[in-house]
């Protein structure tokens, strides 16, 4: 029997134990993609678990330690993705050599116990930040599985199916995005002092309550990985395809001294890409509370309902992005598409920036005002005693940041404005980074690399919120969002120069067969 085998246009080869390709049949088809959707729902499921509490982290590290500032706000959102860092690549070999089913049973288990320490965080009568910390860290470590979801899906699919698989896969975890504010929101109501469940020691209220819906979460999600997920494996080489890019993208010129391999040179460009990517998207995931508690004096529960409200209308925007990129790459190319959600990012925190000569209230906690000064008075809006909840919550910009009292305040259409224009390219740059990732990886399999840029995108997730809460807190948000500004013309230059060498392994190499139409 040939080992080449020639199936209709719409028939994938699969590849068995011994390494032959073989034709897949409608069974092989319907349990493919059963297990491909349990992916889905798995990178949705982890999207909820980190989304759910992201609102809320900040208000409850206020409320558990008085000694926590916003600089270490910046290590407890950091510690998830050092966690997921050091996890991906172990998680990712783990798969290369073992069923996948068992990497994501032990990841999501371990998921699950750190939910569960997190809502007892409260509890020890001192350090309560780190434990807080560690909490994090442990769920960090779980979602450590998104290397083996991303490796399994581009091994899984042809590659006509990778772009809209890849979107697919997105999208799910935009829509984890969108239901995690939503539920925190809802949650939101039960309030700070909420029920004790006094058996167990367990405090359910509107900061554990999210928690511990995460973790059930989990245990519906290893439930399904049991049952449903079986192991595929699409032969990409063995068959051709129809353009999977722009006619202009499959006409590159490919650079004459690249081996006969992965081309390492666009690997290393696309886990540079897309650690800026993350790096700025974690920068704006990490301030959006304090920033808006400071700017606007919201009260610790006002930020986490209204951050919830926009961030689940980021997330809804985001899936309807996602959508319509698979539309747009088919017709521009992935690469474009990526330049152009640069182009949007830039747009997004150059509208951030403050201008004006209106500034934010002061918070005096612990500050007798006791002099006057003529000059201090008229260009800051000082209060003595804070708005709305004077008697136990102090609000507003707190004075022990000295910016404060210079730095204009960002409006709040600016704030609306910028997380609309971000929610609009940062799920553009996201997908395709993926997609243009696996393109250039090729059939080989994927798990260590896609566990490097698992690490890539953690490593951007750790530097991004130390780096914005030590400048937000020091200097303010002009030069935090300045250097953001800077780093993504950074990255739309880099884009520009790798540009040619960005394409697919098959592509480069002559390995598809070009059909152009008559």
């Amino acid at each position: 029997m040939s080992q080449h085998l020639e199936p209709d246009e719409n028939t994938a080869l699969l590849r068995n134990e011994n390494g032959k390709a073989f034709k897949e049949t409608q069974e092989q088809y319907k349990s493919r993609w059963r297990s491909i959707r349990v992916m889905y729902l798995t990178m949705f499921l982890s999207s909820v678990g980190f989304s759910i509490v992201i609102t809320s982290i900040w208000p409850y590290l206020k409320k558990i330690d008085l000694t926590a500032d916003a600089s270490f706000l910046g290590w407890v959102v950091a510690a998830y993705s050092v966690g997921q860092m050091v996890a991906s690549p172990i998680f990712g070999l783990w798969s290369n050599y073992r069923p996948r089913r068992e990497p994501l049973i032990v990841s999501i288990f371990i998921n699950v116990a750190a939910n569960i320490l997190y809502a007892y965080v409260h509890i020890p009568s001192s350090h309560n930040k780190y434990y807080m910390l560690a909490a994090r860290t442990c769920v960090g470590l779980g979602a450590g599985n998104v290397a083996v979801v991303r490796s399994y899906v581009a091994g899984a699919t042809t590659l006509n199916e990778r772009n809209s698989a890849m979107a697919n896969m997105s999208a799910s975890q935009a829509l984890g995005f969108i239901l995690g504010p939503v539920l925190q929101a809802c949650m939101s109501f039960i309030g700070e002092r909420g029920v004790t469940w006094e058996l167990i020691d367990l405090q359910l209220n509107m900061y554990t309550a999210p928690a511990l819906l995460g973790a059930l979460f989990g245990v519906v999600n290893i439930v399904l990985v049991i049952a449903v997920l079986r192991e595929h494996c699409v032969d990409d080489l063995e068959r051709s395809f129809n353009n999977i890019n722009s006619i202009s993208e499959e006409r590159v010129e490919v650079t004459g001294d690249a081996e006969e391999g992965i081309d390492q040179v666009a690997v290393v460009t696309s886990n540079l890409l897309f650690f800026v990517i993350l790096f700025i998207f974690a920068v704006f995931e990490t301030i959006s509370t304090p920033l808006s508690m400071d700017m606007y004096s919201w009260t610790r529960a006002q930020a986490v309902y209204y951050n919830g409200i926009i961030l689940a209308a980021i997330g809804f925007e985001s899936i309807l992005v996602f959508m319509a990129v698979k539309s747009i790459s088919k017709i521009t190319g992935d690469r474009l598409v990526l330049l152009g959600g640069l182009v949007i990012i830039f747009c997004g925190f150059l509208i951030l920036l403050p201008w004006g000569n209106q500034f934010p209230k002061i918070q005096w906690t612990g500050i007798q005002n006791t002099t006057t000064n003529g000059t201090f008075s008229a260009t800051t809006n000082v209060t003595s005693s804070p708005p709305r909840n004077d008697l136990s919550e102090p609000t507003g910009c707190p004075a022990q940041q000295t910016w404060c009292q210079y730095i204009p305040v960002i409006h709040l259409a600016q704030y609306i404005t910028s997380d609309i224009l971000i929610g609009m390219g940062y799920p553009a740059c996201n997908v395709m980074s993926y997609t243009l990732y696996s393109k250039i990886l090729g059939p080989k399999p994927q798990g260590v690399y896609m566990g490097w840029l698992t690490a890539s995108g953690s490593g951007a997730r750790t530097l991004g919120p130390v780096f914005v809460s030590q400048v937000y807190t020091s200097l303010g948000p002009r030069w935090a969002f300045g250097a953001v500004c800077g780093l993504v013309v950074a990255a739309v230059v880099l884009l520009g120069v790798m540009y040619k060498r960005l394409i697919a392994f098959s592509l480069r190499y002559g390995r598809l067969q070009e059909q152009v139409a008559a």
